[in-house]
């Protein structure tokens, strides 16, 4: 498993722009991903469940990644995460 910790750079925090991007990441792979907010954790193939975790800006989130590809989908990920890829 790898797992990577993430901060969300959104203003408007993790809400349905930047979560439908995740969800196109991620099912790009084959691996098991999830975000982590506390005791929450929210599937990566569903916008329900990332918006559901609240995660405002700032929040940091633990990425949690397993499969045969899962170091490329964890950095895939972690990329949009980056402040430099971030469209308000």
């Amino acid at each position: 498993m790898k797992t990577t910790k993430v901060i969300v750079p959104w203003k408007g925090g993790l809400h349905l722009r930047p979560a439908a991007d995740i969800v196109n990441t991620a099912k790009q792979s084959r691996s098991s991903m999830t975000l982590r907010l506390g005791e929450k954790r929210a599937s990566l193939r569903s916008i329900v469940s990332l918006v559901m975790l609240c995660a405002t800006m700032g929040t940091p989130l633990v990425l949690e990644a397993q499969g045969e590809d899962e170091e490329r989908a964890s950095k895939a990920v972690a990329q949009l995460f980056a402040k430099d890829h971030i469209e308000n």
